[in-house]
């Protein structure tokens, strides 16, 4: 077969210079035959080869069979099963063009999204570790929510993935964005919507902001896809190359990329920047309401004699005169409150370390004070009798020094043996 070249010189040779066939053929060095398909074809030559056989050709059958049966099986497995020994890679390439026969093909749709519509939810865990203090540091959740339609972004760092904590960062968000959408989208994060429904917390919270809380379907990340590329967006270009001092100092850096950057570049799906479009964004969401929400850990329980609540793994003191009686805690993304029938029972900042005790050195002086006044001799009483007697009633440690029981030891002295 002659090549592309040689074809298009036959056909000029002939057409243009009127060169004959014979001449042609000596002057080329091919044969006249060969000259005269090529002024009979109106098409260049093909050299494209046909189909050739393959080492997994005789495998195909039992694919197949083992695709039939179990669409989602590993390549590595099917492998094992057929006792495929050559080159993985081979077996990959063919397993993947067959999945689809029996797997299904599911598309995913590109969406356009109105003024106001919807905010994407989702949790990003930076690789990078951030110092919690004392030596400590953790790998936190960012909590972040992206517009449909501007696509502007933001993010916050918060204390832990609990239902309480996911509230108060996506209230203060929704601050940031200056108003509520009518939806917000999250996948199925467990104190969002584990189960496929909205559980009691989240849909308290969205009850009373007045929107709606809609859950992505399972494995279908495709949904949220808005959101998932922010996040890497944020793996890629503000993670890299950046040291935190603390959380405080992870969020103030993170606020000032995503105003100056983030916001600011332009997005090729929609042909616009998000500060271009965020106003008319805003203009389709609701006001915020007068009433804050709802937000963060909260808990009831009596107050023990060791006088500390728990709250996130750490212990924080309350106030010793409240043992024995119900407290209330709440833990904002910064502080813990603890009261009691509405009266401040202390003000903690809240820690994101692991394991600790806070204590206020005051709530210490208190115990002291209220035990001292416990264990004081308690002086006598003096009670009617029937007859009209005074009897005078001692308290039990007064027996106890008269027999010379000591219970502290639980031994009697040698007066009493």
């Amino acid at each position: 077969m002659i090549t592309v070249d040689t074809w298009a010189e036959i056909r000029r040779l002939h057409r243009a210079d009127k060169v004959p066939i014979k001449q042609i053929a000596r002057e080329l060095g091919i044969g006249r035959n060969t000259v005269r398909r090529a002024l009979r074809g109106e098409e260049p030559p093909n050299r494209a080869r046909g189909p050739r056989g393959s080492k997994i050709d005789p495998f195909v059958p039992q694919i197949r069979a083992l695709l039939a049966e179990h669409p989602r099986m590993p390549a590595s497995v099917i492998a094992e099963r057929v006792g495929w020994s050559f080159s993985p890679s081979l077996l990959r390439e063919r397993v993947s063009e067959l999945r689809p026969d029996y797997l299904g093909v599911d598309p995913a749709d590109r969406l356009s999204f109105r003024s106001g519509e919807v905010i994407q939810c989702d949790l990003w865990f930076p690789e990078t570790r951030i110092p919690v203090g004392d030596g400590q540091d953790r790998i936190l959740p960012v909590l972040v929510m992206v517009s449909g339609f501007s696509r502007r972004i933001e993010a916050l760092v918060l204390p832990s993935r609990q239902g309480g904590d996911l509230t108060a960062g996506m209230w203060m968000l929704l601050q940031r964005f200056g108003g509520i959408p009518k939806s917000l989208l999250w996948d199925r994060e467990a104190a969002i919507g584990g189960l496929g429904r909205p559980t009691v917390l989240a849909a308290t919270f969205t009850g009373t902001i007045a929107t709606k809380l809609r859950l992505a379907p399972a494995r279908d990340p495709e949904t949220k896809g808005v959101v998932e590329r922010a996040n890497r967006y944020l793996e890629t270009s503000f993670l890299p190359g950046r040291l935190f001092q603390n959380v405080h100092d992870f969020n103030a850096q993170l606020g000032v990329w995503l105003t100056e950057r983030a916001n600011q570049r332009k997005v090729r799906s929609i042909g616009a920047r998000p500060v271009e479009l965020d106003a008319l964004d805003r203009a389709g969401m609701q006001s915020l309401p007068s009433v804050a929400p709802t937000t963060g850990l909260r808990t009831r329980v009596r107050l023990a004699r060791d006088y500390y609540v728990r709250v996130d793994g750490n212990d924080y003191s309350a106030d010793p005169r409240f043992i024995g009686r119900f407290v209330d805690v709440h833990a904002a993304l910064d502080e813990v409150r603890i009261t009691c029938s509405g009266e401040p029972a202390e003000r903690h900042d809240r820690s994101l370390r692991t394991g600790q005790t806070i204590t206020d050195p005051e709530h210490v002086v208190v115990a002291a004070r209220l035990r001292a006044h416990y264990r004081a001799p308690k002086p006598a009483t003096v009670r009617s009798h029937q007859d009209g007697h005074q009897v005078q009633i001692r308290a039990l440690s007064d027996y106890d020094a008269l027999f010379g029981v000591d219970f502290t030891t639980d031994t009697t002295t040698k007066e009493a043996r």
